[in-house]
């Protein structure tokens, strides 16, 4: 059977693919472009278990991709929610130290603030905090009047239709299975026939080192997955928190803390917590990969994680397993939070992509090789960065 061609194809069909053919798209009109995914629905893995939390650049380091493409995405994607008539929640969010030992560590993260352009940006005293958050403690506040949250499956339900009414085909329910360049081209096989390229562009979330590995790209960065589980605020107890209320968080991990989230439909979150996930698609707790495992034991750089940090991880695990552990942590920000005010939420899968000394990679990385742009680590703030980072892609491409 003979391969389809196409001008460019992508792969992977989640939030991060389908800005970048539609990005694509927008450059170069008459090229063919297809995305393909092994799921039948777009979107269907860390894009539709997201959050929805739109950053706006609080955290990351001043000069970072990550800094620069959190605060272009940020801006580009609310105006395109406005233009899509995607509902968007201007909540807010609030950085939270309770004791005076953060304050050093906030007064860090309002200096990121300001260099990375944060808009509107201040740091306030308990008395407007509690303005702010009448239930939440804290001695004092990092504020982001304009940190918003969506719902992400929405974005890209629509980034599909823009790549579709541009001409654009998605090839759902194909896996990749191979990467090979012949003659100029690139062949992506997949189960259900070959894909022949000039350019491709893998957007693999969890699966980045594999694919990469079959095009004979390193391994390295590995992709270890993180499993984030939520619990749920009762809806009579929703009244603790107007808007997101988050932690200041350890700056030797990329990770944000148990934390309040307000979903657009006015279900609260919180969480998550952070433990590594026993399958790449590993949402509960009993899914379990023995193929995974061992792929992320054999991983020099994920035996250094665990021997460098077992204390920290341990203690997620314990918080993990143990609601009245969870919430014991959550009740730092949330004093009047009890047991009984909670239900179980949804988890999500973070894909972090793991140096060999056993760093978790805290910004965006690319790597290119011929024919083919890989994107090997893209977690959070990825899916508020997604023009952005289809930007910078298509630039590359």
């Amino acid at each position: 059977m003979a391969a389809s061609r196409f001008d460019v194809v992508v792969v992977g069909a989640g939030i991060i693919g389908l800005a970048t053919a539609r990005e694509l798209q927008r450059r170069r009109p008459g090229d063919r472009v297809g995305v393909v995914d092994k799921e039948t629905v777009a979107g269907a893995h860390q894009t539709s278990h997201s959050s929805g939390v739109v950053h706006r650049g609080v955290y990351y380091a001043p000069g970072s991709l990550k800094a620069q493409l959190c605060v272009e995405g940020a801006a580009a994607l609310l105006a395109y929610c406005d233009e899509r008539g995607i509902p968007v929640l201007r909540c807010g969010k609030v950085v939270v130290a309770t004791d005076e030992g953060e304050l050093p560590r906030l007064q860090e993260l309002y200096r990121r603030s300001r260099a990375n352009g944060v808009p509107a940006v201040e740091l306030i005293g308990p008395e407007r905090l509690r303005e702010l958050e009448p239930h939440v403690a804290g001695a004092r506040a990092l504020h982001s009047p304009e940190t918003a949250v969506v719902d992400f499956a929405r974005v890209v339900a629509a980034y599909a239709e823009d790549v579709q009414a541009a001409g654009g085909e998605l090839l759902l329910g194909r896996e990749v299975v191979g990467l090979s360049r012949r003659g100029g081209t690139t062949v992506v096989e997949t189960t259900a026939g070959d894909l022949e390229a000039e350019r491709v562009v893998v957007c693999g979330g969890v699966y980045a080192d594999r694919l990469a590995a079959l095009s004979g790209a390193p391994q390295e960065p590995r992709i270890v997955p993180f499993r984030g589980d939520y619990l749920r605020l009762r809806p009579d107890r929703r009244h603790l928190v107007r808007g997101l209320v988050y932690p200041v968080p350890d700056p030797a991990f990329p990770f944000l803390g148990i934390h309040t989230t307000v979903r657009p439909d006015g279900d609260v979150w919180l969480g998550p917590n952070a433990v590594p996930a026993l399958a790449r698609e590993g949402y509960r707790k009993r899914d379990v990969s023995l193929g995974d495992m061992v792929d992320a034991a054999r991983a020099p750089g994920f035996r250094r994680l665990v021997r460098g940090h077992w204390r920290m991880g341990l203690g997620e695990m314990v918080r993990d397993v143990s609601t009245r552990r969870f919430v014991a942590a959550a009740r730092k920000l949330l004093p009047e939070l009890d047991v009984a005010d909670v239900l179980p939420g949804p988890s999500g899968i973070r894909a972090q992509a793991l140096g060999l000394d056993g760093t978790l990679l805290d910004d965006f990385v690319f790597h290119e090789a011929e024919g083919v742009v890989h994107v090997r680590n893209a977690p959070s703030p990825g899916a508020t960065s997604s023009l952005a980072i289809a930007r910078v892609i298509a630039e590359r491409v």
